[in-house]
């Protein structure tokens, strides 16, 4: 019997030391909107809207998360990573935002023949990824094109 089908990640959680301080970051120089009501119990997290689809990056304090009596307790202790999709003709206007800023991009790197990717740091160090599509070969039915 095959596997009933993913359609897609719809939330992913990064683990932050303050939370008020990384939403203003996301808010501010990502332009994530926070999505309301979604601050959840004790200061524990947040969410926010990555795009205009069901696509959500939760924000939590790793140190309240471990110990949730609703949900699994779950965390991670170092910098996690997060790539989020942008359009090609976007990566000036995302280098001249990140500028602004003052938030340095790290590293460009470019998969295959694609644009590059722009990697840059959050307050609290996670790995941000600012990628085009088109570095995973992938067929509309999200399986590999090899």
């Amino acid at each position: 019997m095959a596997a009933p089908r993913i359609e897609a990640v719809l939330e992913t959680s990064l683990y932050v030391s303050d939370l008020d301080r990384a939403l203003a970051f996301y808010e501010a120089v990502l332009g994530l909107r926070r999505i309301p009501d979604a601050y959840f119990e004790g200061g524990r997290g947040a969410a926010l809207q990555a795009g205009p689809g069901p696509s959500i990056l939760l924000l939590f304090r790793a140190e309240i998360t471990r110990h949730s009596e609703r949900v699994p307790a779950h965390g991670a202790t170092g910098p996690g990573h997060v790539a989020f999709r942008i359009a090609p003709e976007q990566l000036p206007a995302w280098r001249e935002r990140l500028r602004e800023h003052g938030v340095a991009i790290e590293r460009e790197v470019a998969f295959g023949e694609n644009p590059p990717s722009l990697y840059f740091r959050d307050p609290d160090g996670n790995s941000l990824e600012l990628a085009v599509a088109g570095i995973w070969p992938l067929t509309a039915s999200g399986s590999s094109a090899a």
